[in-house]
């Protein structure tokens, strides 16, 4: 595929702290529809690959292209603009909210008088049947599994942000093998609607 297929091209990437060189000249590519694992020793760079790209820390040098556009990704909000969005390994919801509400939390429809929990619920519950989840949106996060909590943390990524750029830090790190089936089944369908992961 031609150079016009990426929808991440970083070029000679350099990030160095007091002491370390994190990253020197590293070249990374992504299509649509592509999954990609970093791998590497503790202390390799992919974290900090990561950060870099999602506008937490800013490289040294080097090039960040979006879609055919050079970016410097100044913030991580300023890459969820870009269809940047990221899972860490720590899920950061809430486990005193609903599923819905994790899903949707800062985006819930609104009525006269507050939020509209059918719409909220409906539309979280497509979200979910989309990735093809079948479980009760009404659920408090917290009695869920940790499958679960993470299934509804990349719900709230590809929603929140449009995402066409999914990055997953240790996905599979705290789950089961039946839990990590059900995650790869996830993203292998999130590649076939043409999200780099």
């Amino acid at each position: 595929m031609a150079e016009v297929d990426n929808i991440v091209t970083m070029r000679k990437i350099c990030k160095s702290f007091p002491g370390v060189q994190a990253l020197e000249d590293v070249d990374f590519t992504l299509k649509k529809g592509e999954i990609h694992a970093l791998i590497g020793e503790n202390g390799a760079g992919k974290s900090t690959l990561i950060k870099v790209l999602t506008g937490v820390d800013q490289p040294d040098s080097g090039t960040i292209t979006i879609n055919q556009q050079i970016h410097s990704i100044r913030s991580p909000q300023h890459a969820q603009t870009l269809g940047i969005s990221t899972v860490y390994q720590e899920v950061n919801l809430c486990p005193q909210l609903t599923i819905a509400e994790n899903i949707l939390i800062g985006r819930e429809p609104k009525k006269w008088f507050g939020i509209d929990w059918k719409t909220m619920n409906s539309s979280a519950k497509k979200i979910m049947h989309d990735l093809e989840i079948d479980i009760d949106v009404t659920l408090t996060l917290g009695s869920c599994s940790v499958a679960i909590q993470q299934m509804a943390a990349i719900a709230r990524a590809i929603e929140n942000a449009s995402a066409q750029i999914l990055i997953l830090d240790e996905p599979t790190s705290s789950l089961t093998i039946h839990e990590t089936e059900q995650l790869f089944g996830v993203m292998r369908k999130l590649r076939s609607q043409g999200v780099g992961i």
